[in-house]
């Protein structure tokens, strides 16, 4: 049963920093920007313990400066980082505690080169930064298509119920470019109803779950036989292999 408090402090137009707490205690990821979190810690009158940061882009690190300074709390980071060194250098099979919890560290490069995630088996919980989003994924910036569906693969290993903390609100222009790949996907049409539905009401669509996005995110479907026969249908699918069609879905994204 989780003992974390988890919730998202909202960043930029769409960014979503995930804050971490027990008791008056706090950890936070991917901070862009300081002033959220500074007002989201001093609302619940907590103390910022630590920062785990998933990636070097500016919009999840562009904040931990100032807050380390302000806070004295250590940050935990990838090696070979552009926006390193960090206190705390962590790869693939480091663990990391966060408020008593152990948190995995798991290589995903493919958005960039120094992408990982950090997953609790007791808390159900994965932040995955840029990596895995809602219905979708993020661009491949640095990796390649085959380092980053070799990624998503990894994750898609982990429970069922594992909750997804990814870093943006992209769901509902990541569901309908998945009907335009599986139109004729009931579990999507469904659960794009109920995230249009917490989106008017200005409600977070994130958590996933991870054994639902393996039913509606056509990133994680290339194994699926409707998939691949509308690459097909459209020209779009150069090699009929798992690495053939999530490059084929993923360029179609970027020129969606």
């Amino acid at each position: 049963m989780s003992v974390l408090n988890i919730s998202p402090i909202r960043a930029f137009s769409d960014n979503y920093i995930w804050l971490i707490t027990r008791e008056n205690e706090a950890y936070v990821v991917d901070p862009g920007e300081p002033e959220p979190v500074t007002r989201a810690l001093d609302a619940a009158s907590l103390r910022l313990a630590g920062i785990l940061v998933t990636h070097h882009h500016f919009d999840h690190t562009g904040a931990v400066k100032a807050l380390k300074e302000a806070s004295g709390c250590d940050v935990w980071g990838p090696p070979d980082s552009p926006a390193g060194p960090y206190d705390h250098i962590v790869a693939e099979g480091s663990t990391v505690s966060v408020l008593g919890e152990d948190f995995s560290v798991l290589a995903v490069p493919g958005h960039t080169l120094d992408h990982i995630a950090y997953y609790s088996r007791g808390e159900q919980a994965l932040f995955c930064g840029d990596t895995l989003f809602v219905g979708g994924c993020g661009r491949v910036f640095e990796g390649t298509p085959p380092q980053m569906r070799a990624s998503l693969s990894k994750l898609t290993q982990l429970p069922a119920d594992t909750r997804v903390f990814c870093a943006h609100e992209y769901t509902l222009a990541n569901l309908h470019f998945a009907q335009l790949v599986e139109p004729d996907n009931a579990d999507l049409s469904r659960f794009l109803s109920a995230c249009e539905k917490r989106r008017q009401n200005n409600q977070p669509t994130v958590p996933s779950l991870i054994g639902d996005e393996l039913a509606y995110n056509p990133f994680l479907r290339w194994d699926s036989p409707a998939v691949r026969q509308t690459l097909a249908d459209a020209g779009r699918l150069i090699e009929d292999t798992p690495d053939g069609v999530f490059t084929a879905v993923r360029e179609w994204k970027n020129n969606a």
